[in-house]
């Protein structure tokens, strides 16, 4: 029976997949453009998305913007590009699903796209994890992404709490990604535009 209904309705996952596939071209026709812009006017595209979010546009609507403007800054600031398998990812984390990765197909980059859209709304974007330890790294790591982009980031774990700061340095780590994680009150991490 169930193979009945799928044949005559179409397979929703197939459905959803076509309609990813089809915001990933959108995202990539923004690429050549956003490639373009020096660091500081690529910067500045956060003011004019969230003026936009101010206006009638929603986070659906500025997606493929938010999302092609992350995977420019990242390919500056890590040297990284999302593929579009993880811009795909991306899109299902923003739509509340689940989006099951292999170790080593990105997470950690991925989650950027989602969180950094989430956060132009000035709610606070938050990415929970039991592992502290992946939090800070994450953070640190990824933190050099927000912050081009204007975005403040902080960590919350039981003992601790941070704010990504580029001007502090904590030389007492070998793991660079951890230096620019500056001690500060758990309510300063919980005000950052997105909290890991």
């Amino acid at each position: 029976m169930k193979k009945i209904f799928k044949r005559i309705l179409g397979d929703p996952q197939v459905k959803t997949l076509k309609r990813y596939r089809a915001r990933v071209v959108d995202i990539n026709k923004l690429e050549p453009k956003y490639k373009k812009l020096t660091d500081k006017k690529l910067a500045e595209q956060t003011t004019i998305l969230k003026k936009k979010l101010e206006g009638k546009a929603t986070l659906d609507s500025i997606m493929p913007e938010a999302f092609a403007l992350v995977r420019e800054a990242a390919r500056r600031v890590l040297g990284q590009r999302h593929f579009d398998v993880q811009l795909i990812g991306g899109i299902a984390l923003h739509e509340g699903n689940v989006a099951e990765m292999r170790t080593g197909e990105g997470k950690t980059l991925v989650a950027t796209l989602p969180l950094y859209l989430n956060a132009l709304e000035g709610k606070g974007a938050h990415l929970v994890t039991v592992n502290d330890f992946l939090a800070r790294l994450h953070a640190g790591w990824m933190g050099g992404i927000y912050n081009f982009l204007g975005l403040s980031v902080g960590v919350i774990m039981p003992d601790a709490s941070f704010i990504y700061d580029p001007k502090f340095s904590d030389d007492t780590h070998d793991d660079a990604r951890f230096r620019h994680l500056k001690p500060c009150t758990r309510q300063e991490a919980y005000k950052a535009d997105i909290t890991y």
